[in-house]
């Protein structure tokens, strides 16, 4: 049995396309871009992140590093945001055809005999000098509605989450595809040597009546190389599996240990030059050089006590959305391109009375203390703050 020939013959075509001994990729490419297409992939211009040339755009850009907040399962924008007040008048009565269109149904609706209209039990009011109208359930948030742009026009064909919050992932509603934050790694590369460029952290809800499954294909890279995929951290215990070293292994025996795997992997790319290896590298390079930098991120001792004041004491606690949102912010500070979390248990259906509330008291203080953060440290001018989920969503936005 020949190991290295199997390997080579059930090569991707992705692989054997991209293999520098295979001139049929290269004459599809030219044949594909066309001549200044294929000098633009070259590395023409000026670019950043891969060497691209720049394409003008009408307005400066000014965001270098994004923090997305997704809340997994779909706040109830008529309970939050889009306040309807005639919906009150429309109490008990069943949505008109002309509403609803001929649209197919749910599992969970397709056996109603009724669909009556509701409207929201929550208080609305206006707030800040643009007078957006926010719910009693949101007090924080309601402060800052100035520093925040609402977008109520995106939507999606899916009828069931999992599809949507692919399509909100990655613009597609089939997995496989390179995510939001795996773009921007690609695109704009990285701001720092210590730690990835794309981090994934998914805080724990106070309420768990209804959790809904998240997996890595969300914040995968697709066809793009594996170091544009997001890295996750976790919320309790080390922040990365077995990044620290074994018991008995010193640092020095960890460095010659990496030496020694770089050479076995750069002989194999010599034979097959498959780009995955040089990821492969890199990757257990970036592992090393976190050891010394994720004990400091993650530890929050030398935070003053006014930091804990704006996040809320929640923060104190690992694990939690206010623990992560603020992890954020210092990720931002190390230089970490693109960050995002995710905060589960959203899909209120018919409890939407006893948990709303809990999910809200989750996040407002905590996006609110994080805003204010950023804005006093003069980082939130060159930050995109995205608040949004499986459907529409407000984003906060003060870098376009």
């Amino acid at each position: 049995m020949d190991l290295f020939n199997d390997y080579l013959r059930y090569e991707s075509r992705r692989q054997f396309l991209g293999r520098g001994v295979n001139a049929v990729g290269w004459a599809a490419l030219a044949s594909l871009l066309g001549k200044d297409g294929l000098a633009h992939a070259e590395g023409e211009g000026e670019g950043e992140g891969h060497g691209q040339g720049h394409v003008p755009t009408h307005f400066p850009a000014k965001a270098k590093q994004v923090i997305y907040l997704h809340m997994v399962g779909g706040p109830p924008q008529m309970d939050l945001y889009d306040y309807k007040p005639q919906m009150n008048a429309w109490y008990d009565r069943d949505l008109p055809d002309s509403i609803r269109m001929g649209q197919r149904l749910t599992t969970m609706t397709s056996g109603q005999a009724r669909f009556p209209v509701a409207p929201s039990k929550f208080r609305f009011a206006r707030h800040g000098r643009c007078g957006m109208t926010v719910s009693e359930l949101l007090p924080c948030t309601s402060r800052m509605v100035d520093d925040m742009c609402f977008m109520r026009s995106m939507n999606t064909e899916a009828i069931n989450h999992e599809p949507a919050i692919c399509y909100m992932q990655t613009g597609n509603q089939i997995t496989g595809r390179p995510c939001l934050g795996s773009w921007v790694s690609y695109g704009l590369g990285s701001l720092n040597q210590n730690l990835p460029t794309f981090v994934v952290l998914v805080a724990r809800p106070s309420n768990t009546e209804q959790v809904q499954a998240i997996s890595a294909r969300l914040w995968h890279s697709g066809y793009l190389s594996g170091e544009h995929a997001g890295v996750a951290f976790r919320s309790s215990g080390d922040p990365i599996l077995y990044i620290n070293n074994p018991p008995g292994v010193s640092e020095s025996v960890r460095r010659r240990t990496l030496d020694g795997l770089r050479e076995l992997n750069e002989m194999n790319y010599q034979s097959t030059a498959d780009p995955e290896t040089h990821t492969r590298i890199k990757q257990y390079e970036l592992a090393f050089r976190m050891q010394a930098s994720v004990p400091d991120l993650t530890d929050l001792s030398r935070e003053p006590a006014s930091t804990f004041a704006l996040y809320g004491e929640d923060a104190r606690n690992p694990g939690t959305f206010a623990n992560t949102v603020l992890q954020a912010r210092r990720m931002v500070e190390r230089g970490v391109r693109f960050i995002q979390i995710y905060h589960n248990n959203w899909d209120t259906h018919a409890n939407v009375a006893g948990r709303l509330p809990s999910q809200c008291r989750d996040v407002d203080q905590a996006c609110w203390g994080l805003v204010q953060d950023m804005k006093r440290r003069g980082m939130l001018d060159e930050t995109l703050i995205i608040w949004a989920a499986s459907s529409a969503g407000p984003f906060i936005r003060r870098a376009v």
